[in-house]
């Protein structure tokens, strides 16, 4: 009997290298999440977060925005909690240090239009490297920021579990923070 699949081959992932993913997004939400780019494992399943290892769906559900521990295949539900899914750069790759500063830059750009467009109540940026390169605030720190385009802005530690220094239960205390606010 053959096994199932698991996830993407290796073929498959390097396949989805430099392609993009459609966002989760919606007027006047609560929240829109921005992720710094998406990986090759979630163009190739199709789902944002999707990795085996990202923390973010944890992190959303010990922090009190989900009501359960939601599956990657789930983000297209993520508007009827009034929340959403961009990212800042729009490629695909295998691990965000591919980016160039210019890339997280120019993201900043088209994240203004979907901003001005859908008018979510906070932004909060998955990444406080990127938020710094793409804002031009190194010392920024996690939690708020500037408001930017008329929205409340937060600045959060990215869930990838490249991320050694933080564990789920210390995102979702800082993601917390933003339910709190």
């Amino acid at each position: 009997m053959p096994k199932p699949k698991k996830g993407p081959t290796k073929a498959e992932l390097t396949a989805c290298h430099g392609q993009t993913m459609p966002d989760i997004i919606a007027p006047n939400l609560k929240v829109l999440f921005c992720g710094i780019n998406p990986s090759l494992y979630s163009v190739a399943i199709g789902h944002h977060f999707g990795r085996p290892g990202n923390r973010f769906w944890p992190a959303l559900y010990h922090a009190g925005f989900t009501p359960r521990l939601y599956d990657p295949s789930e983000d297209g539900t993520l508007p009827q909690l009034g929340y959403g899914i961009t990212n800042m750069a729009p490629r695909a790759t295998a691990r965000a240090d591919e980016l160039s500063a210019d890339e997280i830059k120019a993201g900043r750009q088209l994240l203004s239009a979907k901003i001005q467009k859908y008018k979510p109540q906070c932004l909060a940026f998955l990444g406080i490297t990127a938020y710094r390169i793409a804002f031009a605030q190194p010392k920024a720190k996690v939690g708020p920021q500037p408001d930017w385009e008329g929205t409340q802005v937060w600045a959060l530690p990215n869930p990838s579990g490249l991320n050694a220094h933080y564990q789920v239960t210390d995102l979702a205390e800082v993601y917390s923070w933003l339910i709190k606010a």
